[in-house]
């Protein structure tokens, strides 16, 4: 069969001749008619014959008589489709008004309403105002934050744009997007007492509905949703005409023409006969039945309220103005008022309507001016007349008596004795009937009417039905992906049983508009074509599941060129997964196509294709995907560019500005992969290893920008950095990903200027101890930020701070106590600050290569531990030359200096057990630990050595007050003279209390020292020993210098000093919590013995006593 338009050496006759034959059988040598062109395509490969025709060919230099004659052929191209339209709707009115073999499913899948760009546009600007605080819906910060990434990532991706523009996403896609996406969130929130995430769930979900459906639609929402879901119901007869109407697009005239003249006409009313009858059929001319009957029974039930109905003619004065046919009922509208109502056809109000009240009805003859009706009765009433004709006589008595008996009239009327019964009790209409034939034949429709069925190539006519339904489909306002609505099925099944359209065929065409649509930028669903496809391959197998199965050979070969083009469609769709299924949508769809993959590669229905076969099928699928991903990436972050001067530009950037342009395109590929982990490795399941493959390709694409990006940085630049932690971060947590091919690259860049880095590091940190110490002014430091010098170091961009200048930075923890108190020296804190800046870059790299790692954590802390000891060296050093510059008398007082470098060791004690501890593997375990354990005994042993010099130096001035003490030792020289002289000044003026100035500026001397160490030093565990060593030795010279004055007694001005010295010492370490144990030792004790007795011996040689001081009741005694 071919195609009329297929050949230029047809001639003018056979166009004719096509024209004429055009619904002719295809059986014999007759041609089918051409299929109607779509879009400007001609396909003719769906017929029953088998061959398609090639499209006409366009002239290369067309002249006027061409044109001319491209008219009447478009006229005529135009015709031949509008007839086999014509003729398509005959049968499908016939498929609807008889159903024989098919009915509605009622269980397919409902399908959502779909998206618009409109509705997008108008989605996105809800979603901007609820951002942007404009509407009222009340939410937390979190949620906001979650709509804000459902924003940028979902709403704005031109992807989804796509894919609303192909028609098949829905308000339930955007849903369920939204519903993953925050489902992640919420179960990564901490719980909360009360409040179950369940609920936190349904209250996002809550208002997100809010934010879509938007204040504005609220109240329109019901009657747009009313409308809109019909198609996807059970429809009645009427609205599937209208339907097929629209899909084949006949005329509301064409449409009444050929319904009417396709069925037996009735007017069934309620007094019609309950049993089954024989109605005559009109039927076509020249046809073989000229007497054609059916038996239908038609039941009617009666309205309580009606007294009697049916068809009458009617001519009054005030109602029923124009002779013409209606339906009319009698109603009794209360006991005794009657009414005659007239209704139009589906209509349950009456149009016009008349009381019976003064009525009077009765028999009448024929009226001759009035064209129909054959049996004539009135009613009149003074001032008007009504008349009525029904087309037999028992209709009219019937019609008679009943308005008798509701008028009440005395008069009985009496029918005439003239009287023709035509089809009594019947309900066709043999008139109306002949009208209508009339009205059809008029407008030239018989012959479609007339068509034999049997002789026309219904394979043909099916598929253009079919396509042109497909195409009515995917255009409604339903997401179908496909599916056809339960009318539309109904009636496709009709067609196939009544005019026996093979199911095989109908499955190879549907899956070839199905793959078209698809190739266009349609979504289908893959499980559409998965059903279709394995039904056409049980035939062509010969295994279905009835055991019923032919094909002919036409059909084989389609279904083979089927197979390869829908392998390439899957295999093209799977390479494009981002694209075709962006965010996993429609759900289960990229699943289902690799399933119907694996099913299209099997050679029979029943071996399995090898794993492998598939295995390496998809390998290559995504082996493209990560060029086409990689390219379209690079596209949307301007890295390459198509055009040469793009090129050139990116070419001559900075290298800074290719660094931060391969930077953003890391964060996008990043952003691609986890979108595809999210939402697209479950369809990979069967196949992880593939899905690291492809990322493994994606990341070699990167590579080259990379690599370009860091060849073109200056050396020893650092700010590259940053690159490796965005990478590294996220491929050590992807199981398949870590130490994987590229990220062994990424380390092998990197491992050199990790090295680097950390060599210039230490060398710039060792350079500023040395320099930091030789210019130190030892002055407590408050203010880290404003008090470190300004040393050229190397800068680490990722660091929370900049080494070569610091405007502002987040303090470690351990620098919290700076802004509470004085601290170690500016040199000490900025090496602290600088050693645990660098560790902690360090580890914020987290290096996946386990050995370099523990590399890297063991050379950082043998550098801390080094520069720590150098430290503590050069603390030692400084501390002791500022203590033998300090005075040996009691106006020594320990300057801020010295406590400065107290505290400069006792920070680096803390920090020698953060930044010298290796917390790593155990490969350096007992070697390590001697090491350490080396850099705590070097503190220790120097805080203790510190501790010992400034005792000493507090016991040098307690040696220097005892040794004035000792010019009034019994028996000397000295002791005599100031004896006398005292004694004599004394009974003249007021002579002071030789002893008691020594003694209270070694008491106010203790205390000033007391109370420095206590407010400046930080570490509360060392002033404690200090003052435990002090007290100890104090106690002991004391003890020391009595005992060599065991024979001697006591001057009475020594031991008024001694005992005020050693009362308030006592008293003020123990306020400074000197320990019960430590303050009453064996040296005490002996000192106080020797002291009471001394005071007894005292108290009886002297008259005038000690004058109140004593060693009794020292708790109580006043301060002096």
């Amino acid at each position: 069969m071919l195609d009329p338009s297929s050949s230029e050496e047809e001639s003018d006759e056979g166009l004719e001749e096509e024209s004429r034959d055009v619904l002719v059988a295809a059986g014999g040598s007759q041609r089918a008619p051409p299929a109607p062109a779509r879009e400007g395509r001609r396909d003719a490969a769906g017929r029953a014959g088998g061959g398609g025709g090639a499209a006409r060919p366009v002239s290369p230099s067309p002249s006027v008589l061409s044109e001319g004659r491209d008219e009447p052929e478009r006229l005529l191209d135009e015709e031949q489709e509008r007839r086999i339209r014509l003729q398509l709707y005959v049968f499908v009115v016939r498929c609807i008004a008889y159903p024989f073999n098919a009915k509605q499913p009622t269980d397919m899948a409902r399908r959502q309403q779909k998206l618009n760009k409109q509705q997008l546009q108008l989605l996105k600007e809800r979603f901007q105002a609820f951002l942007n605080g404009e509407t009222q819906i009340v939410a937390d910060e979190a949620f906001c934050n979650a709509v804000r990434s459902y924003y940028e990532v979902f709403l704005k991706s031109d992807r989804v744009a796509r894919m609303v523009q192909s028609g098949g996403c829905s308000a339930n896609d955007f849903r369920e997007v939204f519903k993953k996406n925050i489902e992640k969130r919420v179960r990564s929130l901490p719980e909360i007492d009360g409040l179950s995430k369940e609920t936190v769930l349904s209250s996002w979900i809550a208002k997100y509905d809010a934010i879509y459906r938007g204040e504005e639609d609220l109240c329109k929402q019901p009657n747009r949703m009313a409308l809109s879901a019909v198609s996807e119901l059970i429809l009645s007869k009427e609205q599937l005409y209208e339907m097929f109407q629209q899909i084949l697009g006949i005329k509301k005239l064409e449409h009444q023409l050929l319904y009417n003249a396709c069925q037996v006409i009735l007017y069934p009313t309620s007094n019609s006969s309950k049993s089954a009858e024989l109605h005559r059929m009109i039927v076509p001319k020249n046809s073989q039945d000229s007497d054609l009957e059916i038996k239908l029974a038609v039941r009617m039930d009666k309205p309580p309220h009606m007294k009697h109905s049916g068809y009458l003619y009617a001519l009054g004065q005030k109602v029923w103005k124009r002779w013409k046919k209606r339906y009319f009922v009698l109603v009794q509208v209360s006991q005794y008022t009657f009414a005659m109502c007239s209704y139009r056809e589906k209509k349950s109000e009456p149009q016009e309507l008349m009381q019976l009240e003064g009525y009077t009805v009765d028999y009448t003859d024929p009226h001759p001016g009035l064209q129909g009706g054959q049996m004539f009765f009135n009613a009149v009433k003074e001032g008007d007349t009504v008349i009525f004709a029904s087309d037999d006589e028992q209709d009219r008595v019937l019609w008679v008596q009943a308005m008798y008996r509701a008028t009440g009239q005395s008069y009985k009327p009496i029918p005439a004795i003239q009287a023709q019964k035509l089809n009594p009790k019947g309900g066709t209409l043999h008139a109306d009937a002949q009208l209508y034939a009339d009205r059809f034949q008029k407008h030239g429709m018989d012959e479609f009417i007339s068509a034999n069925p049997c002789k026309l190539d219904h394979a043909f006519l099916f598929r253009i039905l079919q396509r042109q339904t497909l195409d009515h489909r995917l255009n409604d306002s339903y997401s179908c992906l496909g599916w056809f609505s339960p009318g539309q099925v109904f009636v496709l099944d009709e067609y196939c049983a009544r005019y026996g359209v093979r199911g095989c065929y109908r499955h190879l065409c549907y899956l070839t508009e199905l793959m078209e649509h698809s190739e266009n930028g349609a979504v289908i669903d893959p499980t559409l074509l998965h059903y279709s496809f394995a039904f056409c391959a049980s035939h062509v197998h010969g295994n279905r599941p009835d055991g019923i199965g032919t094909i002919s050979m036409e059909e084989k070969e389609k279904f083979e060129e089927i197979k390869e083009r829908l392998s390439f469609l899957l295999e093209n769709q799977i390479s494009h997964f981002r694209y075709c299924f962006p965010f996993g949508r429609p759900e289960g769809a990229l699943k289902a196509t690799l399933s119907l993959l694996e099913r299209v590669l099997m050679k029979d229905i029943a071996t399995p294709i090898p794993a492998e076969e598939v295995k390496k099928v998809v390998r290559k699928c995504l082996e493209k995907a990560a060029l086409i991903n990689y390219t379209r990436l690079t596209e949307y972050a301007k890295i390459e560019g198509p055009a040469e001067k793009e090129t050139e530009t990116m070419n001559q950037a900075t290298p800074a500005r290719k660094l931060e342009e391969v930077l953003h395109l890391a964060e996008l590929c990043i952003e691609v992969l986890q979108q595809n982990e999210e939402h697209h490795a479950e369809a990979f399941s069967w196949w992880p290893d593939l899905l690291a493959e492809h990322a493994e390709k994606f990341w070699a694409l990167f590579t080259v920008d990379m690599d370009t990006a860091l060849e073109a940085q200056p050396q020893d630049s650092w700010d590259s950095f940053p690159l490796f932690q965005l990478l590294n971060n996220f491929l050590r947590n992807d199981a398949l990903l870590c130490n994987g091919k590229f990220h062994k690259h990424l380390q092998e860049i990197f491992v050199p200027l990790v090295v680097r880095y950390v060599d210039l590091m230490e060398s710039s940190i060792a350079q500023s101890i040395h320099r930091g110490f030789e210019q130190e002014t030892w002055q407590p430091v408050k203010n880290i930020a404003n008090s470190l010098p300004n040393v050229a170091l190397p800068k680490v961009p990722s660091l929370p701070l900049n080494l070569p200048q610091i405007p502002s930075f987040s303090t470690p923890s351990w620098m919290a106590s700076l802004y509470e108190s004085t601290n170690g020296s500016a040199t000490s804190e900025d090496l602290f600050w600088k050693l645990d800046a660098l560790q902690m870059f360090i580890f914020d790299l987290h290096w996946p290569e386990q050995e370099f790692a523990h590399h890297l954590e063991q050379r950082l802390k043998l550098m801390a531990s080094d520069m720590i000891e150098a430290c503590v060296k050069r603390t030692r050093t400084a501390f002791e030359l500022k203590l033998q510059k300090a005075s040996k008398t009691t106006d020594l007082r320990i300057p801020a200096s010295m406590c400065t470098m107290f505290n400069v060791l006792v920070d680096a004690k803390k920090q020698s057990t953060k930044l010298c501890a290796l917390v790593g593997g155990q490969e350096f375990g007992s070697q390590w630990q001697q090491y350490h354990s080396k850099i705590d005994d070097l503190i220790d042993n120097t805080v203790k050595e510190v501790i010992s010099l400034l005792v000493s130096k507090f016991v040098s001035v307690l040696e220097g007050v005892l040794s004035k003490l000792s010019r009034y030792d019994e028996g000397t020289f000295f002791s005599s003279i100031l004896s006398f002289t005292v004694k004599a000044a004394a009974k003249y003026v007021d002579v002071p209390k030789p002893g008691m100035d020594l003694a209270d500026t070694y008491i106010m001397f203790v205390r000033q020292n007391q109370d420095i160490l206590r407010e400046k030093v930080n570490e509360e565990m060392y002033i404690e020993k200090l003052f435990d060593q002090w007290y100890s030795s104090s106690m002991k010279v004391i003890c020391v210098w009595l005992a060599d004055r065991l024979d001697l007694q006591l001057h009475i001005y020594q031991l008024k000093t001694l005992i005020k010295i050693v009362k308030k010492t006592y008293r003020d370490f123990r306020l400074q919590g000197v320990l019960e144990g430590t303050l009453n030792s064996k040296t005490y004790d002996t000192l106080h013995r020797r002291l009471t007795v001394e005071e007894a011996t005292a108290s009886v040689s002297e008259g005038g006593g000690l004058q109140g001081i004593t060693m009794k009741d020292s708790d109580e005694e006043e301060e002096g």
